[in-house]
């Protein structure tokens, strides 16, 4: 029996089973659409919101929703700050990051401002800008999450309890990839931070289990920043996880999301042995709001493209 390991990204969440339900039904929307029980394929969620965020989301329906845009109610009440920098080089890296995200962000409204003009060419653009507030909001968040991440930041996200951050999230992620799994391939499906979390356990942890293939959505590893502290472990020749991905990795992407635009390409940068591997598939979701896990689930060409791997 297939199994299918999802990881969400960044941002507070609903509940781990409410969120791995979400996952569950989105991916079964559409012509196209992936019905994990009823193909009779297991599925789990790495759930790691609860490290960086005192409690769940309880606005469920704002977070699944569809509509233009959802991030105004899923980050509405979620300001977090931009970190502070304890040195030079994590200075280096919030600027660097924050240029390249706040860059994509004003690209992506400039788009949305020629809207009329992509439309009547039959592109599936639609003009519904985001308020400043809500991107200043979002920034400060993606900032901080993968900032808590990648530098292994000590936070109590509630009184009485202490993670280092990137500590806690790869022992969950660790931990799922170790239980077993029947007959049939074990994939990997990451969103957002959530790509990040397990291309750093797949190549840098020697525990992480082995899986059959890695699907990439959303994913801002093809920023220089996060890369160089991939190191040692990353190098753009031989960046594939070879030991512990023994089939195919998809990095699936739409340019106007915010969180890959500035290089959504990751199969230049995540090479085995010098030749490319992996594939990038671009999608289109319509919309301000380019980034939502929904959008993607729904994506005909990302699930055609899950399904090939089920079949494995």
């Amino acid at each position: 029996m297939a199994h299918v390991t999802f990881i969400h990204g960044i941002g507070n969440k609903p509940n781990a089973n409410t969120l791995h339900d979400i996952w569950l039904r989105n991916l079964a929307e559409g012509p196209e659409g992936l019905d994990l029980k009823l193909r009779g394929v297991t599925s789990s969620m790495v759930y790691w919101a609860d490290v960086l965020y005192s409690e769940p989301d309880l606005n469920v329906a704002a977070y699944e929703s569809a509509a233009a845009s959802p991030i105004e109610e899923t980050f509405a009440n979620a300001s977090t700050g931009v970190p502070a920098a304890e040195s030079a080089d994590e200075t280096a890296f919030l600027v660097g990051v924050a240029a390249k995200i706040g860059g994509t962000l004003a690209a992506t409204e400039a788009v949305e401002a020629i809207a009329p003009d992509r439309m009547q060419e039959g592109a599936a653009y639609e003009r519904v800008p985001l308020p400043w507030p809500v991107k200043k909001i979002f920034l400060e968040t993606f900032l901080r999450d993968v900032h808590h991440y990648l530098f292994n930041t000590q936070h109590s996200p509630r009184p009485g309890t202490t993670y280092r951050i990137q500590n806690e999230i790869r022992q969950r992620f660790v931990a799922a990839l170790q239980a077993p799994v029947d007959d049939g391939p074990h994939i990997v499906v990451s969103h957002s931070l959530g790509t990040v979390i397990a291309y750093d356990c797949l190549k840098r942890v020697d525990d992480c289990a082995r899986v059959n293939a890695l699907v990439t959505i959303g994913s801002p590893l093809g920023l220089d920043e996060i890369q160089d502290k991939l190191q040692p472990g990353w190098t753009r020749a031989d960046g594939f996880p070879s030991k512990k991905v023994s089939g195919s990795w998809s990095n699936v992407f739409d340019k106007l999301d915010p969180v890959c635009g500035f290089d959504p390409f990751l199969a230049n940068d995540f090479k085995a042995t010098g030749l490319a591997k992996l594939e990038d598939i671009e999608v289109s979701n319509k919309g301000a709001w380019r980034h939502s896990i929904v959008k993607y689930l729904r994506a005909p060409s990302f699930q055609k493209s899950l399904n090939e791997m089920l079949s494995l």
